[in-house]
């Protein structure tokens, strides 16, 4: 029996900004069709694992890999690893004056798929779709990109431009902040239909358990301290919920500390 092969492989990544070490080895294995999630207070190191994935030039990798289908991710510039089907939804989208939704993501299309994707009618009936599972009127395309959008719709946005991508890795740091029920359910469809049943993977970043819930991670990490604390099922979410992290707290020390 073959092993299959992994998409997305961080291996003893130590990584910090400045002169902080923020990550102090984590070690993450997602395969195609896989979704994980990544848990823990602020400050524990969740949008870091984000930003080296992504290639933030503030992040310095200190040792460790990160590969993407074996490939180095940490070798490649940003736009390298966009190219590579690596995509981020961004905690606090950026509003662009002057540039419509519609253009945007015919050009990000463009710059990652090739002009020919950009074209035609299977573009637009991609887009279509996209804009009808997220419950997008099609007077949106004619915004300008991020420019007055509730937190709602600039998280609906980044969706969308998830289900047109079609990346083979979506990190999504904090999407679900901002969002009520309706949007919460409306998001994690999109995050499913991008991933279940196909090859592609996602890397879920959040303080919360309510999006887990519709999505159903295959396994969730809880990041305390820059070091992955328990990894389980969508059971740790609901414990994490009822019982907050201080019982990994203390676990953990009593763990570094050893038997009596």
């Amino acid at each position: 029996m073959t092993r299959e092969a992994s998409l997305l492989e961080i291996r003893g990544l130590h990584a910090g900004i400045d002169d902080t070490r923020i990550l102090k080895g984590i070690d993450i294995t997602i395969n195609p069709g896989e979704i994980h999630a990544i848990m823990g207070r602020n400050g524990s190191g969740k949008t870091t694992a984000a930003n080296i994935i992504m290639g933030h030039p503030d992040y310095k990798v200190e040792q460790g890999d990160v590969l993407l289908s074996g490939e180095d991710l940490l070798e490649l510039e940003p736009w390298e690893r966009a190219r590579k089907g690596v995509f981020l939804c961004f905690q606090y989208p950026q509003a662009v004056p002057g540039l419509q939704v519609g253009n945007f993501l015919r050009k990000s299309v463009a710059s990652i798929k090739g002009e020919e994707a950009a074209k035609g009618a299977g573009f637009r009936s991609t887009l279509k779709d996209a804009m009808e599972t997220l419950d997008i009127p099609r007077s949106f395309l004619s915004r300008y990109v991020n420019d007055g959008f509730s937190g709602g719709e600039k998280k609906r946005f980044e969706i969308l431009q998830l289900l047109i991508l079609q990346p083979k890795l979506a990190v999504l740091d904090e999407t679900d902040s901002g969002l009520d029920i309706d949007g919460i359910r409306i998001v994690a469809a999109g995050i499913n239909s991008v991933v279940r049943g196909t090859d592609s993977g996602a890397l879920i970043i959040t303080h919360y358990s309510r999006i887990l819930e519709h999505v159903q991670p295959d396994k969730i990490h809880v990041l305390m301290g820059g070091r992955i604390v328990a990894t389980g099922g969508p059971e740790l979410a609901t414990q994490l919920e009822e019982r907050g992290y201080e019982w990994l707290d203390l676990r953990a020390r009593a763990e570094a500390e050893g038997p009596a």
